[in-house]
């Protein structure tokens, strides 16, 4: 199988298969304190508190942790902002800068992109444990929590196989969403795409499967074995998320529920088979006046 990452080979093609320790969520974590450590060997970094962190994610989606500074913190400048979209390798980017200049009627090669004026640039190595070309899961799940996952997972270490309910437990990993909320910040997603999309998603579902939306796409096995669908998670896991604005509607509506603004569209009715309609759940939950 090309695109798999393994330790046997077999002619040209690896066979599955990775390290066992990458199935620890600590291995990942002494990782990056190593880098950041190697960091602030080498420069002296600016380490004052950011009043927001903006994360502007791949395909379009954003999620936002932020909040207002507290007595005593450290704070020059307004906030950090992380924006990785999709499919942004080197080659791709040389392609912009190129394009530019051609469009200023130029070679190309010599034009600049406004993040070539950056002070500071750095690689990152995307991939997924099980794979040499990630997906939007298990990427996601490295970026907003740190730890790099199977594809097709989100929120859960590489101990979790893909579509496999009972590898789950007691293999969840928290995402900075839950770090500023535990921190007392006001959070949010904000997103293009579905607000169950396994970008998004990584921030605040634990799944073996991204395309778990709702228990309606989930396979029976996994429902006997208690796994939750990604649309109950958004509601239940951290269940004072202030905003969330984003697509995905028939995930939190009783099956065959007509949509409120295509009602007689079949592909945008409701998915559960629990009956739950999940926005009344969430807005039931909130004071009045602090929805969104």
């Amino acid at each position: 199988r090309v695109g798999t990452r393994g330790t046997k080979t077999r002619g040209l093609c690896p066979e599955p298969g990775f390290a066992e320790h990458e199935k620890d969520p600590e291995y990942w974590r002494q990782q990056a304190q190593a880098a950041l450590r190697d960091a602030l060997r080498l420069q002296r970094l600016n380490t004052n508190v950011a009043k927001n962190l903006i994360l502007f994610l791949g395909d379009g989606e954003r999620s936002r942790c932020g909040g207002d500074t507290r007595p005593g913190d450290r704070d020059t400048g307004m906030g950090v902002m992380l924006a990785p979209p999709a499919g942004m390798g080197v080659s791709t980017v040389t392609a912009a800068r190129i394009l530019k200049g051609q469009l200023q009627h130029g070679q190309g090669e010599e034009s600049q992109l406004e993040m070539d004026k950056f002070p500071y640039v750095a690689l990152s190595k995307t991939y997924n444990t099980n794979a040499q070309v990630p997906d939007s899961a298990g990427t996601a799940t490295a970026y907003l929590c740190g730890i790099k996952a199977n594809e097709g997972t989100v929120g859960v270490s590489a101990g979790v196989t893909r579509d496999q309910c009972n590898t789950t437990r007691g293999r969840e990993v928290t995402s900075i969403l839950r770090w500023a909320k535990d921190d007392g910040k006001s959070v949010g997603i904000v997103t293009t795409t579905r607000v169950t999309h396994a970008t998004p998603s990584a921030a605040y579902a634990h799944s073996a499967n991204r395309d778990w939306h709702s228990d309606g796409e989930m396979p029976p096995d996994a429902l006997q074995g208690g796994c939750r669908d990604i649309a109950r998670q958004l509601v239940e896991n951290i269940p004072d998320i202030e905003v969330i604005l984003g697509g995905g509607r028939k995930y939190m509506f009783p099956k065959n529920t007509s949509d409120v603004e295509y009602p007689g569209e079949e592909k945008h009715r409701g998915t559960r088979l629990d009956r739950r309609d999940l926005v009344r759940a969430w807005r039931e939950s909130k004071a009045p006046g602090k929805v969104a």
